[in-house]
């Protein structure tokens, strides 16, 4: 029996290219192995989790984490079942179980217990939580907006991108903490809608409206406090634009110009000076002490309601990933894209265990 691999084949210039036979990656065939190591645990994924950083594990020289080598199985993080268990990890791991693995892109992986997470849920919680809200993508809108952004009762919060997977869980975070306004920035009338109606922000703006910048002013009347950026730009120029004194800038992406081949800064950086602005950027790797504190909040504020998630599956196996990594970039998901690499109905026990 075999199985489908996705190694990093060719670098991108500047913009991924999605074709399996001359783009990106590469489509590779390998044997499923026979026998388990007696210190590892083979896992089969369902769910692979898309996100914006990956074009900057590409190429970054000079990066919180190592490139991804050419010829290496693309990176990457999944809702994976454990299939075999090594004879020395019997006691930790039943076959059957869920767990988040640094599997890669491919469908199944050899994997150290240290790369994989077991799945454990909230009332109200759902596996694919582990991914999003309740994982990596929660605890980055959670320490971003607490730790750097701090938004305290009376403060006007903007969130950039905030129809995507962290901008949504940020902007509701400043809700929850006593923010006075929160406005979102996201590219259709459809997520803004959706960012007022079902997330409860006060106001959301299309950026690719002609008049958005008035319509940033309209909506920030007191000018900004906190500004959670996931888009770099002309967005965070516009918003640089309107920071009120002792502003706090949260830079978690740039999303715009991951695929540049001149990325630019924003032209009114005076403004830092005469606003005595904050801009500081962070890496959620930087907060992993403080995890376990982190999921536990996230979690109450699931199970009482106050925490909404949406998600953007995106079906057709393997094969779908490098198409639907370019759609991320240009902003077709609204909540957390996901490849689905394997149907729930395929797994060990059916769809009861997850």
């Amino acid at each position: 029996m075999s199985y489908k691999q996705l190694l990093y084949s060719i670098p991108p210039a500047p913009a991924i290219n999605p074709s399996l036979t001359s783009g990106t990656f590469k489509l590779n065939i390998v044997p499923k192995p026979d026998n388990v190591p007696t210190d590892k645990i083979l896992v089969r994924v369902h769910y692979l989790s898309l996100d914006p950083a990956m074009r900057q594990w590409l190429t970054a020289k000079r990066s919180y984490i190592a490139p991804v080598e050419l010829g290496a199985v693309m990176r990457g993080q999944s809702t994976a079942q454990v299939i075999s268990v090594g004879s020395n990890l019997k006691t930790t791991f039943k076959v059957g179980e869920w767990v988040v693995a640094f599997s890669g892109w491919q469908e199944y992986a050899i994997l150290d217990p240290r790369e994989v997470q077991k799945v454990t849920l909230p009332p109200g919680g759902r596996p694919t939580d582990a991914m999003s809200v309740l994982g990596m993508t929660g605890l980055t809108a959670y320490f971003g907006m607490l730790e750097v952004g701090q938004p305290k009762a009376g403060d006007t919060v903007v969130v950039s991108g905030a129809a995507g997977a962290t901008g949504m869980v940020a902007g509701q975070i400043a809700r929850i903490k006593g923010a006075k306004r929160v406005v979102g920035l996201a590219g259709s009338v459809e997520k803004c809608e959706f960012l007022v109606r079902e997330l409860g922000f006060d106001a959301a703006i299309n950026y690719k409206d002609v008049d958005w910048r008035k319509q940033l002013k309209e909506a920030t009347p007191e000018y900004i406090d906190v500004f959670f950026d996931n888009t770099g730009g002309d967005i965070l120029d516009a918003c640089l634009a309107r920071a009120a004194r002792d502003a706090r800038f949260v830079i978690c992406g740039a999303i715009s110009q991951y695929n540049a081949a001149k990325p630019k800064g924003p032209a009114s950086f005076m403004t830092v000076i005469s606003q005595r602005v904050t801009i500081k950027g962070f890496i959620v790797f930087d907060y992993a002490k403080k995890y376990s504190t982190a999921l536990q909040e996230l979690a109450s504020w699931i199970s009482a309601g106050k925490l909404k998630r949406k998600e953007h599956i995106v079906h057709g196996g393997l094969e779908a990933a490098p198409q639907a990594l370019v759609d991320l970039y240009a902003g077709v998901n609204t909540g957390k894209m996901m490849v689905e690499v394997a149907t729930t109905s395929d797994a060990l026990g059916g769809k009861a265990k997850l």
